[in-house]
């Protein structure tokens, strides 16, 4: 299994936008869902707008992320729903480089219409975070993926959000790991502000090209130094196997 565990926010990281307010905006419904938004839940109020609508998604304008798939295990982590997700990543080919999306359970009923429960249930079983919306708190996500892949031995996380709710997962992150926070945006003002309590290594970024170019300049720096310690090892105790050097990875080209 990679050594390194790249988790992914969605909305306005993967994508350039924010999937829920684009059907709402393509609906027509805009000045009716921020009518509505101070009186209740996002999600709840995503399902009475598109109660009566049948959902058609169509093709959207995507920021291209090319990251090496096979070094990393990738993961989702979003305050989206799961239909929107897994029908984005289909239809761009990517859906099978994900190990897991961790979101809003989702699915389209048999009249058409698209339904979206909360990830935490917060009527029954409350998560108690004071930083987080009730249906769901990333920072308990991340919890249970690091613990998770604890057994498989020492991982490098590297977070990536925009929103106030990556601020949450972002504290979980231990020293040696990486947050890429979407620079403007209110991850990165609650990250400028709280920095004392960050302890991972802070990397921002602007666009999708710029992502591209951080995030591959960061694996290959994580590559580099876990082969420069298994080269370690080799030197202080003798000749490793060459199965083992050779699948030592090779460092990455990064676009200039």
């Amino acid at each position: 299994m990679a050594g390194i565990v790249v988790v992914f926010d969605f909305d306005k990281t993967i994508i350039d936008l924010d999937s829920d307010n684009w059907v709402v905006d393509e609906l027509g419904a805009t000045e009716s869902f921020n009518q509505l938004l101070p009186t209740m839940p996002w999600n709840t109020l995503m399902v009475i707008i598109l109660f009566n609508s049948i959902i058609c998604f169509k093709k959207q304008s995507l920021n291209s992320v090319h990251v090496l798939f096979h070094m990393c295990d990738l993961r989702v982590v979003s305050d989206a729903n799961l239909f929107f997700i897994e029908t984005i990543l289909k239809h761009l080919g990517l859906r099978d480089c994900f190990t897991e999306i961790n979101t809003n359970p989702s699915y389209v009923d048999d009249q058409g219409r698209l339904r979206i429960l909360p990830y935490h249930d917060f009527h029954s079983s409350p998560h108690g975070c004071d930083r987080c919306p009730p249906n769901m708190c990333k920072g308990l996500v991340m919890e249970r993926i690091q613990a998770s892949v604890a057994k498989e031995g020492k991982k490098k996380f590297i977070y990536l959000g925009d929103g106030t709710g990556d601020f949450c997962p972002s504290l979980k992150l231990r020293e040696g790991d990486h947050v890429m926070p979407r620079k403007n945006y209110p991850l990165w003002d609650l990250i400028c502000k709280n920095r004392v309590h960050m302890k991972a290594e802070i990397h921002e970024w602007s666009d999708g090209e710029d992502l591209e170019r951080v995030l591959l300049q960061l694996i290959n720096a994580i590559s580099m130094e876990e082969a420069n310690k298994l080269f370690s090892v080799d030197c202080k105790f003798g000749s490793i196997p060459l199965a083992a050097h050779q699948a030592l990875p090779k460092a990455l080209s990064v676009p200039h």
